[in-house]
């Protein structure tokens, strides 16, 4: 292994914006601020208003400073920062924190704490759905209900004190959950009430007509993790088909270790089946009073593959942001590298041999941090992207790669791009950066000494994280918002470069989208989007770990913690998405996300370099199914917090995975071919 050899260590006072953030105020304070005044102290909402907040800042004279630089971060999920105050999102207690960001390390940080409290408005109406099928006597049909506001947002089930009844038990009764079982012939009406508002449906139970239950599987040997859609054939006693009729779902399980074997080892979600551990599962069907089983054999996925270390050029002096690889018009292979907190610096190493990197070049910009780093499909140019600024303009810096050991600044550009650029994404005629967490700017560069501006597009009441592009469809992660898919040269949804058209959103549960990387499945022909969360503490959980933020810039602190995991969202149809599958491992956090092959390359900060395999049909949570084929965490005794994993990147190239650690720099790893089954 070779290390890189760095010519000038620097250490830069910086500040790590985890949360959505706002700036109060766009120039330097001149005077130290030592007091931190809130009006009003406290705050009461209703979930969708915004609230109003006045902070004010003061020095040790008392005086009011005029524009102090200044961090507001809210409760994730609970309430969102916007120019105008904090919005409610769910109902519930939450803080707001405000904290000054002080560009000299010797002046101390002042924070105030202001408690809010989010109430949920009135439920003006309730919608209520029913699974497909008739009510038979003895079948049971699954029912949903939502309780709506007047704005027409949906108050999460969970939240709603939901009330069921049946005008005749006899007929058809109901449970808590909405399941209503036909139980003699007759009419019932069954309702769902949540705050004194109701929503009803009439049923006429007749006699149930099937003699014969049927299971139709197109296999009954399969890995864990591999989907079985479940079918069943209902039949008269006349062997007529009856096809209104719901089949009930559930399944027994023989397992081949009874001792080490889990309690939970299997997964029924929209008419599909995935066991999570190898056994022997009778999937059951039932009908009323008929049913039907059948036996399914599950093998052990056999996905783990041993992963090896090859390379790793250290960068120990300042943290490691994102890196990119490409091949030069030289023939040769390099990566460019960021640095958080670097003064600025990026790095260009060689990597033609993965076990020997050498830097070839260094870059230094105005910001201070370089969170990302990007390079053209076709290797003409690269992009830096700014934060932290000392003109307080940032953009971003295009770079000729014609000589690409020795890369030189072609252009800057900062039209549109204020507040700071956290990421980007390139093609080869268009840059798209992220503007200040807002919205991402389209950049025509076809000409990069002259990049021109195209075109943005802003979500309304959204922050943006990251955007990846597709197809000429642009799909954003926004945080609370969730998913956002923008046509922005598609067509099929009246979209151009020039002016994109909004597709569609997708919600995710965590509140917390970070990351996004679409990915269209060879065998099934499915768009999936890989959602990573990013959630910087765990608190509240059994493992809250360190509170690592209050010296993130002091080398040799305490190790970095995280939380949040990765959706998995089936987006073919955009116009009906749906969360199918995830990748969570409790006690660490997802960062990026990148897939090729059927395979996951996941960033999991302190839960190292994970692979995963992610063929076929997805459900459930692949961490339970057996599908890790190899995890990796960099343990740098000499790194800028010693021994501390805490993966930012990772990413396939040329039978190689590279990645980047905040603490240590760049690696490269292989995965060695797998064993020849006996």
């Amino acid at each position: 292994m070779n290390v890189i050899p760095i010519r000038r260590t620097v250490t830069v006072a910086t500040t790590l914006v985890i949360t959505a953030a706002a700036t109060l105020g766009a120039q330097e304070a001149t005077r130290p601020v030592t007091r931190l005044v809130a009006e009003p102290a406290s705050v009461s909402v209703e979930a969708g208003q915004v609230a109003p907040i006045k902070v004010t800042a003061y020095d040790a004279e008392g005086l009011v400073v005029t524009e102090p630089r200044m961090r507001v971060s809210g409760t994730r999920g609970g309430v969102q920062i916007t120019k105008d105050g904090v919005k409610g999102l769910r109902a519930g207690k939450y803080t707001v924190v405000v904290s000054t960001l002080p560009v000299d390390t010797a002046v101390k940080t002042v924070a105030i704490t202001i408690p809010v409290t989010v109430n949920w408005p009135p439920v003006t109406q309730v919608g209520l759905t029913a699974d497909p099928g008739r009510l038979y006597v003895g079948v049971t049909l699954a029912h949903q209900a939502q309780a709506l506001h007047a704005d027409g947002s949906v108050r999460p089930s969970s939240d709603v004190a939901w009330r069921w009844s049946s005008s005749n038990e006899a007929v058809a009764s109901v449970d808590r959950f909405g399941n209503v079982t036909g139980n003699a012939k007759g009419t019932a009406i069954i309702s769902a009430t949540a705050d004194g508002v109701s929503a009803s449906r009439t049923y006429t139970v007749v006699a149930n007509p099937v003699a014969h239950l049927t299971i139709e599987l197109a296999e009954t040997s399969v890995r864990t993790g591999d989907v079985l859609h479940l079918a069943a054939r209902a039949t008269r006693a006349n062997g007529s088909v009856v096809p209104d009729v719901p089949v009930t779902w559930s399944y027994l399980y023989t397992p081949d270790d009874t001792v080490a074997a889990p309690g939970a080892t299997g997964v029924i979600d929209r008419g599909l089946f995935a066991a999570e551990v190898p056994g022997r599962y009778t999937l059951l069907a039932s009908a009323g009073s008929v049913s039907a089983r059948q036996v399914v054999e599950v093998l052990p996925r056999q996905a783990r593959r041993k992963i090896s270390v090859m390379g790793h050029g250290s960068i120990n002096h300042v943290h490691t942001s994102d890196f990119w690889p490409w091949t030069g018009a030289d023939g040769r292979d390099y990566a460019l590298v960021g640095t958080w907190g670097g003064d600025g610096w990026a790095y260009v190493i060689d990597i033609t041999d993965v076990a020997k990197p050498v830097r070839t070049d260094s870059i230094q910009v105005d910001a201070r941090v370089i969170n990302d780093v990007t390079v053209s499909p076709d290797g003409r140019y690269g992009v830096l992207s700014r934060e932290g600024a000392s003109n307080r303009i940032n953009g971003v810096v295009l770079l000729d790669l014609a000589t690409p050991a020795h890369p030189k600044v072609a252009a800057t550009f900062s039209e549109q791009l204020t507040g700071g650029v956290h990421n980007t994404f390139a093609t080869n005629d268009y840059l798209f950066a992220i503007s200040g967490g807002d919205k991402y700017v389209i950049v025509d560069v076809r000409d990069i000494y002259h990049p021109k501006f195209v075109s943005e597009y802003d979500h309304p009441d959204s922050r943006v994280h990251d955007v990846w592009v597709r197809n000429g469809i642009a799909y954003s992660s926004e945080w609370g918002t969730g998913v956002v898919a923008v046509d922005v040269g598609n067509g099929k949804y009246g979209g151009t470069i020039e002016t994109p058209v909004l597709i569609g959103t997708f919600k995710t549960t965590s509140g917390a989208t970070h990351e996004i990387y679409p990915y269209v499945q060879a065998s099934t022909g499915k768009t999936y989007l890989f959602l990573g969360d990013e959630i910087m503490s765990r608190q509240g959980r059994v493992w809250e770990g360190t509170n690592y933020l209050q010296d993130i810039n002091a080398k040799g602190g305490p190790p970095q913690t995280s939380a949040g995991y990765t959706h998995i969202v089936d987006f073919t149809d955009p116009a009906n998405p749906k969360n199918i599958a995830k990748y969570h491992q409790e006690e660490f956090g997802a960062h990026d996300i990148i897939v090729e092959d059927d395979v996951m390359y996941q960033a999991y900060y302190d839960g190292g370099l994970r692979v995963v395999d992610v063929s076929g049909e997805l459900v459930g949570n692949l961490a339970e199914q057996r599908r890790e084929i190899a995890v990796y965490k960099p343990y740098d005794p000499n790194g800028y917090t010693a021994n501390a994993s805490f993966v930012m990147n990772a990413m396939p190239w040329k039978g190689y995975i590279l990645f980047t650690d905040f603490n240590s720099g760049l690696w490269a790893a292989q995965l060695e071919p797998r064993p020849a089954t006996p």
